[in-house]
């Protein structure tokens, strides 16, 4: 009886045991990486409003991902850690080639901009005022290149300032180092580095945040146009989630709340959009690569011819495509 007694006094806990047990394997979770154009601390008090709403309306408990770097980002997502992640569109491209990503939404700025540029930003009171002065001084300058994943700030300024110029930053500058947007811009200003790459949204938030450091730089160069960032998920999620993030991203912004917080974010409503938004940026990375295959002293001309083959094939068929995709849209 005292047995019996006993397994029968036990028998409430272990039901609340199984029930909690059962609840918790209940609860589903999402992982949101954002990368890291700026301190985590900044982007987590922009971003948090919008995964709460996202917790609530998805019923997933959706968590932010931070990592010090893009690459980090990338592997998270390639190790199934992070299930969707806002990335730059290099870094997405890096994604989508070695860690299963997908392209499903694009951000759009408040004003409703289809993009961003990539800067070259000095201190106001540098005699730097254009690229051809920084390359004449780069000797006796400190340059902070970006994220070796950045679009704005490594890939494009990578391309069109350096590749273009034939020449490479850590060797032509007194010291180069890499740096996150914000870190970047606040060292210029502060007249730590004399020339670093930034992009136009960065320099709306830093006057924002810093309008006092944001009115010591000065834009010496700007780009072509840059497709804006990119959300990607893992394409082996399962169609319930993705089915519940699609519906999410679609409506979020129909109501004035969630317009706020949008705006708050210098964003209004997500825009869909698939990897082909990438093509340009692809197109980039490989004329850097022929660049630098042309411009090895140590192949011979028919080394080199063999290296750019497969690049100019490659080149060709998304030439051929973005010409397919502009017919299709006008």
């Amino acid at each position: 009886m005292k047995n019996l007694y006993k397994t029968l006094k036990t028998l409430p806990v272990v039901a609340c045991l199984v029930a909690g047990a059962a609840h918790a394997q209940d609860v589903k979770e999402l992982n949101f990486g954002i990368i890291s154009t700026e301190s985590s601390q900044n982007l987590k008090s922009k971003w948090e409003p919008l995964l709460e709403d996202m917790s609530r309306k998805t019923g997933y408990q959706v968590k932010s991902f931070f990592a010090p770097d893009y690459a980090g980002i990338i592997q998270g997502m390639r190790f199934n850690k992070v299930d969707l992640a806002l990335f730059g569109n290099n870094s997405a491209m890096e994604a989508v080639d070695r860690a299963k990503a997908e392209v499903i939404y694009q951000l759009v700025s408040k004003d409703g901009q289809p993009g961003y540029w990539s800067l070259l930003v000095a201190h106001k009171d540098s005699p730097v005022n254009s690229v051809e002065d920084m390359l004449a001084q780069a000797a006796n300058l400190n340059f902070g290149n970006g994220d070796p994943n950045s679009t704005s700030g490594y890939l494009v300024p990578g391309y069109y300032v350096f590749g273009k110029n034939n020449v490479e930053p850590n060797k032509i500058f007194k010291r180069s180092m890499n740096g996150n947007h914000e870190v970047n811009a606040l060292s210029v200003a502060n007249k730590q580095l004399d020339v670093a790459t930034f992009n136009t949204s960065g320099l709306e938030r830093l006057k924002n945040s810093h309008p006092d450091k944001a009115e010591k730089l000065k834009v010496i160069w700007q780009s072509p146009l840059i497709p804006d960032n990119p959300i990607v998920w893992r394409t082996d999620i399962s169609d319930e989630t993705k089915t519940a993030i699609k519906a999410f991203f679609d409506a979020y912004g129909d109501e004035a709340a969630e317009l706020e917080v949008l705006h708050g974010m210098d964003l209004s409503k997500f825009k869909p959009s698939n990897n082909d938004q990438l093509l340009p940026i692809r197109q980039l990375d490989l004329f850097k690569q022929r660049t630098a295959i042309m411009g090895n002293e140590k192949l011979s001309s028919g080394q080199k011819e063999e290296q750019v083959a497969p690049l100019d094939a490659e080149l060709e068929k998304i030439s051929l495509r973005m010409k397919t995709l502009e017919s299709s849209q006008s």
